[in-house]
């Protein structure tokens, strides 16, 4: 019987940019009603939910956020993890020769609008940043050096091609041993930055000790890179269809898209499923890969 289940939000439950529908808010309540907890794993700061969610508070007072650097639990927050300042430092010392690449460093105290809280840009100049304005854009100042000494949330933004944007990540994994580096959309031109051996995947881990559960008995949803440790965490991992293929891949289950609210429809699947003793339609096919690890 499934009692957790944890969602991504970018191309998975939510469109890029939007808010929940309220067919996907409305599953989750009747979830919840029935017991079974149901959270955001997301990239996203936690103050940026209230836009997601319309200001409903209660899809989202249980999850991981900032790629799993900050948790909840009922609305309080139980862990943070946070970036160590000198190893930021260090990274925008290597990426200043880059041109179009910036190291953002985000006040998630200080959140407006969609968001990632107040910006300051480190390896790059004021010149730098003003060439490439229509990427960079908005509200931000320039610094010459990382101003405190941890960040929670903190990414590369990158007016590259793709294609450079992943060969930078792959040099970057190499490169900085104690930093993880991962992509929060598919073809987008950010890069996560984590602090390394903490992921999306270790969130899920901590929530499900934290609470008392088997593995067996939580789901996790996902469409993209930072969500493979997610996948790769618990047995009854699932992607939508507008998954990268190879995130596809790494995952057991397979529903709808993004775009058809898939996820809404897989929690009122589960709710079905545990009323009757049954288990959820989209898991009775056989699996897309042997999770025989579980």
């Amino acid at each position: 019987m499934i009692k957790l289940a944890l969602t991504d939000l970018d191309n998975t439950l939510i469109h890029v940019d939007g808010s929940a529908s309220a067919y996907a808010r409305q599953a989750i309540h009747t979830a919840l009603d029935a017991g079974i907890r149901v959270g955001p794993v997301t990239g996203r700061v936690p103050a940026a939910m209230r836009w997601m969610f319309e200001g409903d508070a209660r899809c989202f007072a249980t999850g991981a956020f900032v790629n799993g650097q900050i948790i909840y639990v009922d609305g309080e927050v139980v862990r943070e993890q946070a970036i160590d300042g000198e190893l930021l430092e260090e990274l925008a010392r290597f990426i200043a020769p880059i041109d179009g690449v910036a190291l953002a460093l985000c006040d998630i105290t200080r959140v407006a609008g969609i968001s990632d809280g107040a910006i300051s840009y480190v390896g790059a100049s004021a010149e730098e940043i003003e060439r490439h304005k229509n990427f960079f854009g908005g509200e931000y100042q320039v610094l010459e050096h990382v101003d405190r000494p941890a960040y929670i949330k903190s990414n590369l933004r990158c007016d590259i091609p793709p294609e450079e944007v992943a060969a930078l990540q792959e040099e970057l994994r190499i490169r900085f041993g104690q930093l993880n580096f991962v992509l929060p959309m598919n073809g987008g031109q950010f890069i996560d930055i984590l602090p390394s051996g903490w992921d999306k995947g270790k969130a899920v881990l901590f929530l499900v000790e934290h609470l008392g559960l088997g593995l067996d008995e939580v789901v996790v949803f996902g469409d993209s890179d930072n969500d493979l440790a997610m996948l790769a965490a618990v047995p009854n991992s699932v992607t939508v269809a507008n998954a990268v293929p190879e995130v596809a891949a790494a995952s057991r289950w397979h529903i709808g898209a993004c775009a058809d609210d898939a996820v809404a429809d897989a929690l009122l699947d589960i709710v079905r499923a545990n009323a009757h003793g049954e288990q959820p339609s989209f898991m009775t096919a056989s699996p897309q890969r042997d999770r025989g690890q579980f």
